[in-house]
């Protein structure tokens, strides 16, 4: 695993390349030691201008303050359904309370926009799709719905049990009435927006299997190993680690990851069949 000065190196390696915004996912970002330190050293660094992550939320009660001090812009919270029970069985031993303790804090902690992810999966979370959108009525955040993407393992199931953005959008309709487009159709990251009337805050489709946004995708994932990924659902990845412990020079380092850029994907393959074989999603990371 990378330590907490390789990191904080590797994050002046990337921003010196013109990367400047970077998101810090998991796994669970808030278990890792030092994680305020950590926020406030990649805050600081000269070139990046958005510091963001990704969490369960369990942490967050205690640590929206802190972070928000450090320099954490905001923060992308994963809540899949609203039951306490469901909730519990989806996450084997989360407490919907402490998620929702963790969203309050983190928008008093000036955490903003506040976004919600759920991953949609056929027999499991569905039947909660509106109970979701509900949520932005009353609250300034973005609920988002994102499609299941199959991963090496059981990807049958999980392709058989992918829900599409449009069938989740037609139950929500279905429910609210329709949905007004928000920014015009243009893409908030990957997310494409609409509201409900008279809401306060957003939902957001991420149609990353239905409707694929590569053509737009400017993005590169680091592993907690230290591999760099240019695309989530392909296996070419490059390992920056091995060589920064080895010795090799700034230089080098930067040379690596311009290769690897040059050789990002043009686009997923799970149009034609093709599915990832050498990691799974908690691999990688959102």
């Amino acid at each position: 695993m990378m330590q907490d000065d390789e990191v904080l190196l590797l994050a002046r390696l990337f921003a010196d390349l013109g990367f400047d915004k970077i998101r810090l996912t998991g796994g669970e970002p808030t278990v890792r030691a030092h994680i305020v330190d950590i926020v406030r050293g990649i805050s600081t660094t000269p070139g990046i201008h958005s510091v963001s992550m990704t969490t369960n939320g369990v942490l967050l009660s205690k640590l929206a303050n802190p972070l928000a001090a450090a320099g954490l812009g905001r923060v992308n919270v994963s809540i899949d359904t609203l039951d306490p029970a469901k909730f519990k069985r989806m996450t084997r031993h989360g407490d919907l309370e402490d998620v929702w303790e963790g969203i309050i804090a983190a928008e008093s902690a000036g955490l903003t926009p506040v976004k919600l992810n759920a991953v949609v999966v056929r027999g499991y979370n569905e039947e909660d799709i509106v109970d979701l959108a509900n949520l932005t009525r009353d609250h300034p955040w973005q609920m988002r719905f994102i499609e299941m993407m199959p991963f090496g393992g059981a990807t049958d199931l999980q392709t058989k049990q992918m829900v599409s953005s449009q069938e989740v959008q037609n139950r929500i309709e279905k429910s609210v009435g329709s949905l007004t487009p928000v920014n015009g159709g243009d893409l908030d990251g990957e997310a494409c927006l609409y509201r409900i009337p008279d809401a306060q805050g957003d939902i957001g489709f991420i149609s990353s299997v239905s409707a694929p946004f590569c053509a737009d995708c400017t993005r590169a994932r680091l592993t907690p190993e230290g591999i760099l990924r240019m695309c989530l659902l392909r296996d070419f990845e490059i390992d920056l680690l091995t060589p920064l412990r080895a010795g090799a020079s700034l230089e080098e380092l930067r040379q690596l990851v311009l290769g690897a850029i040059w050789n990002k994907p043009w686009g997923h393959g799970l149009a034609d069949g093709e599915i990832i074989t050498n990691r799974v999603m908690n691999e990688i990371g959102g």
